[in-house]
């Protein structure tokens, strides 16, 4: 490949999560367009950085030496490279084949198949939202949603951090009953609610706020069936605000968190009076169905 020093380049290195956000900031001179993976077991982030013109290797190693000295860790390694030009947006559907999770297919608009005979479509594309079906948090919740569905009565519920919403519409679609999303995100909140309408899913109720401590979330409070598909971090600290929130004999789907965290989740959840009645692990994640 010929060498442009005024395409698209990409700069590649792997991140502690705990630190991510720090190195963000410290990398946002670059002006570039940042892609994170979720961490994998050993809590690391692929991060990469697209940014327009070839940026200095120099500036760069600066910029990352200096943060890990700030947050007291090791300067990551990094790769500078060249971005084909190539129709990313072929390849990037090519990456998010459709998938079957319990009682839903779901896909992007490139897909062809047909559906399999009793599935739900759900048409979800890549977007600046989390929830496209492909991660395992989101499989297993929605595998999970599918059982549930098929011996609980659910008449109001929430989806607490709802990223695309593709679990606030498979409740509202397994339970026909009205569903409250939240997130910290707009954009996410714009997504999940462009979602709904893309696939003719109404009565979901979409917010921007933090979390538990949204008006809207305590106005409507108690819920039969809370989802939250998000870190285990965050599971953790908003535990007694989800046993508050969750009426007697509710349900919980958590997800997010790796197999290796699921204890601490459990212990922290379990103190609150909550019990597991069901876990699932697809890959190196889990998820975990509780009960008040």
């Amino acid at each position: 490949m010929r060498v442009d020093n005024s395409a698209v380049w990409c700069i590649s290195l792997e991140i502690p999560e705990r630190q991510i956000a720090v190195y963000e900031l410290a990398l946002e001179p670059l002006n570039g367009a940042v892609v994170l993976t979720n961490p994998n077991a050993a809590g690391m982030i692929s991060a990469k950085m697209y940014v327009d013109g070839k940026p200095s290797q120099k500036q760069v190693e600066d910029i990352l030496s200096s943060t890990a000295e700030i947050v007291g860790g090791i300067c990551p390694e990094i790769t500078i490279e060249q971005v084909p030009d190539i129709d990313w947006v072929a390849e990037g559907q090519k990456a998010l084949p459709p998938i079957v999770a319990g009682k839903f297919f779901v896909h992007g608009s490139h897909v062809t198949d047909v559906p399999p005979k009793g599935a739900v479509p759900l048409l979800i594309e890549a977007n600046v939202a989390f929830g496209t079906g492909q991660h395992e948090t989101t499989k297993g919740c929605l595998i999970a949603l599918t059982d549930l569905a098929a011996e609980r009565k659910v008449s109001s519920a929430l989806d607490m951090g709802c990223g695309s919403g593709i679990l606030s519409m498979a409740i509202k679609i397994l339970w026909d009953c009205p569903v409250l999303g939240v997130d910290i995100d707009e954009d996410s909140v714009r997504v999940a609610l462009e979602n709904a309408e893309l696939n003719n899913v109404s009565g979901i109720t979409g917010i921007c706020g933090d979390g538990y401590d949204a008006a809207e979330v305590s106005e409507r409070a108690r819920y039969d069936l809370i989802a939250a598909n998000i870190l285990a971090e965050p599971l953790c600290q908003m535990a007694p605000a989800l046993e508050k929130n969750l009426a007697e004999g509710g349900i919980a789907v958590l997800s997010g968190l790796l197999i290796k965290q699921q204890e601490q989740v459990v212990k922290t959840h379990e103190a609150l009076g909550l019990k597991v009645i069901r876990e699932l692990h697809l890959g190196e994640w889990a998820t975990l169905v509780l009960s008040r």
